[in-house]
Parts: C-alpha cells; structure tokens; sequence
C-alpha cells in the first residue's frame, strides 16, 4: 500500500507532509465522546498500529473527552516522531452536564491553545482549526486575529478553519495564510444541512481549496448509517469486493487531488482496511454510477 500525501501550508518555511488517509481520535473516548475509553490499553495500541501502518497525521481537540484524547496521543507517540502531524481544534468546549458549549473570545481562545500545547506536552501546536462554533459567541475575525497572533508568538505552526463556509474561508485568506480547512462532508453530506443543529458547513468551500490548493479535511466522512444514495454504494463495493466504509473513502479521494479524510474507528481491523482504502481505483463509469 503506497500512502498518497498531501503538503499542508505549502510555500511556507515549514510545511507539513500529510499522508492520507490520517486519522481521526474523536471517538477514542468513553460512550458520548466523555471520559476515558473503557479498553486504554488497546487504544494505545490501535494509535500505534496506525502509525506502523504510515498514518502521521492524527486529528484531535482539548474538548474530546475532554482532554482525553490529546493525553492518549502523548501516551502512545511522545516523544513524538520528527514526521508526525497532530491536528487540533478551537471554539467548542464541554459543559459539566456533558453539553457541548461555543466559545470564541480571545482570553478563552488563547487558553484553549495553552491547554491544547500542556496535555500534548508540546511548545508549538503544528495545525490548528479555528472553528465556526466561535463566530456565535464572539467576533469571528477578533478570535481568528487572536490565533495568528499566536501563530506569530510561536504557539502555532499553521492556521486551518473548521465548519467555515465560502464567505469566512475569503475573509480568513486576507487575514492570513490559511493551511487547510475542516468541515462536514461525506458521500452522503456534501453541502450544508440546513436542519442541522450544529450549521455544518459542507463541501460548499471545497472549489476554493482546490483553486488555492488548501488541503480539505472531511469529517464525519464515514456517514454510512445515512440511507441516502447508499443503496448504489453498498450494490458498487460488492461488485468490487470491499467495505462499504472503504468506498467511502475511495470516493472521497477521487473527489479532489486535495482532500485528506481521517476516518476514526476504535478496530484494529477497520483500521487496516481504512488505511488499504486509499489504494481502491474509481473508473470514470463507477464515478458516474454512484452519482
């Protein structure tokens, strides 16, 4: 299996090399993404089959668990490899009562990056997410400011979006140099749900990365529980002898030559067939059968 990769923050002094598939820790925590997983031995062991397997890049945030997955990540890598990307996040945080709470005023954002660099015992974070959640509870272009502002401190190598739509990824780029974007996107949701409570944005904003070649990361790529179009879906994977979960991927890197999907999954065995996903071809017609 030959890992496609993907530069984030190209034409900077220091940019990234991302192999994809990478890898996305959300749901490494215990049952609603709270508390720590119930099997933290295997955990650490699935993170480290990962990176046997070629993944190095790992998503992440202060707020999963919270603060359960970036510890888990420290166990399993630090002292971390010179290639290894951790990816994290900023503008969501966990209430007591298990709620999931906005914020985005620069003394919180600001604290939300010196957690995020204490629990994964780092001086610079190498990726971070500015989120959409912040732009509800707060300036989105103050809080976006406060984080190049700790770009140029030092505490951030690169500045990504999370959940952005077209409008903010243009305002973001006359601000500064954005290195990718995050958003809600899968085969199944591939533009903005009005309906959704959380205002995912989807793929609305993937034409602009691939015009300025910023690296687009679909979460919540996997959304086959969603019985949309997976009719076509599960009839074309076992005409080709794979998961319904691998053509997923397959189908998203066939979308564009800049998309970096980091499927999550809490199975060894999942795992590997993910990561062998990025090897399935897409004939033209298949494309087109699917949709």
């Amino acid at each position: 299996m030959t890992n496609k990769v993907i530069t984030i923050g190209a034409g900077t002094p220091a940019p990234l090399t991302a192999r994809t598939p990478g890898y996305g820790t959300m749901r490494l925590t215990g049952e609603n993404f709270w508390g720590e997983p119930q099997d933290r031995d295997g955990v650490i062991k699935l993170l480290r089959r990962a990176l046997e397997l070629g993944v190095n890049f790992f998503d992440t945030a202060d707020f999963y668990g919270p603060g359960v997955t970036n510890k888990l990540l420290a166990e399993a890598f630090y002292p971390y490899p010179a290639d290894l990307i951790i990816a994290t996040k900023v503008g969501t945080k966990r209430g007591e009562d298990k709620s999931w709470l906005p914020y985005g005023r620069p003394e919180e954002l600001r604290a939300s990056i010196e957690n995020n660099l204490r629990e994964l015992k780092l001086e610079q974070l190498s990726l971070v997410h500015y989120g959409k959640a912040a732009n509800s509870h707060g300036n989105y272009e103050e809080g976006l400011a406060t984080i190049f502002e700790m770009q140029r401190e030092g505490k951030i190598l690169h500045v990504g979006l999370s959940n952005a739509n077209p409008d903010q990824l243009n305002t973001a780029m006359k601000m500064g140099r954005i290195a990718s974007v995050e958003n809600m996107y899968s085969y199944t949701q591939r533009v903005t749900d009005p309906g959704s409570p959380y205002g995912f944005q989807g793929g609305e904003v993937l034409p602009l990365c691939n015009e300025y070649q910023i690296p687009f990361i679909p979460f919540f790529s996997l959304q086959t529980s969603v019985p949309t179009g997976q009719s076509r879906m599960k009839e074309l994977a076992d005409r080709k002898g794979v998961s319904i979960a691998q053509l997923n991927i397959a189908w998203l890197l066939h979308q564009s030559a800049w998309i970096l999907p980091i499927p999550g999954t809490t199975s060894i065995l999942h795992l590997e067939e993910n990561i062998k996903a990025a090897d399935i071809s897409l004939l033209n017609e298949e494309l087109d059968f699917l949709g």
